[in-house]
């Protein structure tokens, strides 16, 4: 049983695949595209020949289900056949290939397994190779009524795998494809008049964006013109290794000036500081493309070709909506042409790697997206001539008005400065006082100790200088205090310098207290060190002041958190009547003595120079 439904199941099949229709140009149809009645067959060796194809098992061959064949990028071959019947034509029918960048196009005519007609196509070869000059591939089929071909097709390219696939009545062909030509002069008479008549204001203005956009415009209708066929059946139909190379060099070409015009245009380097170098790095990029062009295959570079492009005009795109949104008027219509140019772009990209079908539409989006674009561009530049004429309008108009300004502030300037010479010499005067008062409190602090409040070391050198020289003038004895307060680290490291601090003003104060005699000078020595100066006191006087200096800071009543703490001072004294060999480092040094003398005496004390210890 199971055998018997096996054997219904492929008899209906068979059944099937026979009752499909042969494909037929009836007298009155023009033309009879053919995409959705071709099977194929994927050569990924490239190896087979049209014996061996023939020998294929049915099963090998699959179904096209769309109305154009597409398998987008891949340097491989593929086989494609379809079955026709010869109509009541006066002509053989044409089969066009509408897709003129593929490397290998061959077709064969079979009637039966014998070859009927056989044509080796492809833009490997020289353009007078083709059996109709066109820049597509055009097969004439020479059929006989009512008889039935089988047609087979071997494509291999390093393009996009596709193969528009149509029969055509020859005369309604010719007149169809007329039409087609109208429409492309249209668009390269359009582009030619627009570079031309910019270039010619590039002359007249010197404007690197126009030149820059001159050179976008002539690299995009080449691009266009390389992979449409139309450069190589009219500009290069010998060069078929530059037919490949041309659509990579114009297209990177294409983003090189768009990228330059873009920087210039939009001025990314002074408003757009961050994204001026990434213009940089694509339009090197670009660069190396057009380069590598002629080292490295077309199916390898045309896909960081389309990814640098796309890049490009997302990043310019970008770009433009910013310095819209800045204000820049002209900007609106470069972000609307680039628009329109990248959908064009985009359309064209998704087509070659198989995510769009190929149709009237998206075979012409680029070419009206970059018209559309570029005639945008053309009113964008001049809307950027008026906008740089109303901004030297204004300038004008404002340096004007800047200069009755300023004649006008020179006048009142005139006035202001006859009032002000009448004020300055009283200010003059008045600064005078108050610089000689500020400049009175400024040595005043310069020579005083801001903790104690007592004189620095720097007054009480000058002081002692003075007074010593004085004194050797005139044959008087001066006398030198030093004493400094007892154990005063210790105290430091058991109660703190805070505490210290308010120790060394309270026996700043006892000090100046003691001192009784104008003249006699009170100054911080260093420390805890302090000096008194005597002029005109011999030993014995200074003896008396040291003791009631000792005393009194022995007497003083000093408290730390209300606990009395007691605080001693050792003094050391010197006196003499300076000779003409002394100087006051030298009484210095003898009070220092005498200091450390009280202090390995047992500290509280005083001792004269020229004494022993009390």
């Amino acid at each position: 049983m199971k055998r018997w439904l096996q054997l219904a199941v492929i008899l209906l099949c068979a059944c099937a695949g026979s009752a499909r229709a042969l494909v037929t140009l009836a007298p009155g149809t023009a033309s009879l595209p053919i995409g959705n009645q071709l099977s194929y067959l994927h050569d990924d060796t490239g190896r087979l020949d049209l014996a061996g194809v023939l020998q294929a098992p049915a099963g090998a061959w699959q179904q096209n289900d769309t109305a154009v064949f597409n398998k987008g990028y891949g340097d491989t071959t593929w086989w494609l056949r379809f079955e026709m019947q010869g109509g009541a034509l006066r002509e053989p029918p044409l089969l066009e290939v509408a897709y003129p960048v593929l490397d290998e196009v061959e077709v064969w005519l079979l009637d039966g397994r014998r070859v009927q007609a056989h044509y080796a196509m492809g833009d490997k070869q020289p353009f007078a190779s083709r059996p109709v000059a066109h820049r597509f591939f055009l097969a004439p089929l020479p059929l006989v009524a009512d008889k039935s071909y089988t047609v087979v097709l071997r494509v291999r390219t390093s393009s996009a795998a596709q193969v528009p696939l149509a029969l055509w009545q020859p005369g309604a062909h010719h007149a169809y494809d007329q039409q087609r030509l109208l429409g492309q002069g249209l668009y390269f008479g359009c582009m030619l008049v627009i570079a031309l008549y910019n270039f010619f204001v590039f002359l007249v203005i010197r404007d690197r964006a126009f030149l820059w956009y001159v050179l976008h415009v002539v690299a995009m209708p080449l691009f266009l013109a390389s992979l449409n066929g139309l450069a190589f059946q009219f500009l290069w139909p010998e060069a078929t290794t530059w037919n490949d190379q041309a659509i990579i060099v114009m297209l990177n070409a294409a983003v090189f000036f768009g990228i330059l015009f873009t920087r210039r245009f939009l001025q990314t380097q002074r408003y757009l500081p961050r994204l001026a170098p990434v213009l940089g790095l694509l339009a090197a990029a670009s660069l190396v493309l057009c380069a590598a062009a002629f080292v490295f295959s077309y199916a390898l570079l045309i896909r960081f070709t389309i990814g640098v492009g796309a890049l490009t005009c997302a990043t310019t795109f970008a770009a433009s909506v910013v310095r819209m949104r800045e204000g820049d008027h002209a900007a609106r219509l470069y972000a609307l042409a680039w628009s329109v140019m990248l959908a064009g772009g985009f359309v064209l990209a998704l087509t070659k790697f198989h995510y769009l079908p190929v149709n009237v539409v998206t075979s012409n989006a680029t070419q009206a997206g970059s018209a559309l674009g570029v005639l945008l561009l053309s009113f964008a530049l001049g809307e950027r001539i008026t906008q740089e004429r109303k901004l030297r309008y204004h300038a004008q108009q404002d340096a004007l008005q800047s200069e009755r300004m300023l004649r006008q502030a020179q006048e009142e300037a005139l006035e202001v400065q006859r009032h002000a010479n009448e004020l300055l010499e009283l200010r003059v005067h008045e600064r005078t006082a108050e610089l000689e008062i500020a400049n009175c409190k400024l040595a005043e602090l310069s020579a005083t100790d801001q903790l104690t409040g007592l004189k620095n070391r720097r007054w009480l050198d000058a002081l002692l200088a003075e007074e010593f020289a004085r004194c050797h003038r005139y044959g008087h004895s001066i006398a030198v205090l030093l004493f400094d307060i007892d154990r005063f680290k210790l105290f430091n490291d058991t109660f703190g310098h805070l505490v210290g601090d308010e120790c060394l003003r309270a026996v700043a104060k006892a000090a100046a207290q003691a001192v009784r005699t104008p003249v006699d000078r009170v100054a911080r020595y260093g420390g805890e060190e302090f000096c008194v100066v005597l002029p005109e006191t011999d030993v014995e006087g200074a003896h008396c002041v040291a003791e009631r200096i000792r005393a009194g800071i022995e007497a003083m009543h000093f408290e730390v958190e209300g606990t009395r703490v007691p605080v001693t001072t050792s003094v050391g004294v010197a006196a003499r009547v300076p000779g003409s060999g002394d100087t006051a480092q030298a009484l210095l040094a003898e009070a220092d003595r005498a200091l450390y003398a009280a202090k390995e005496a047992g500290r509280n004390r005083v001792v004269s120079a020229a004494a022993e210890p009390a």
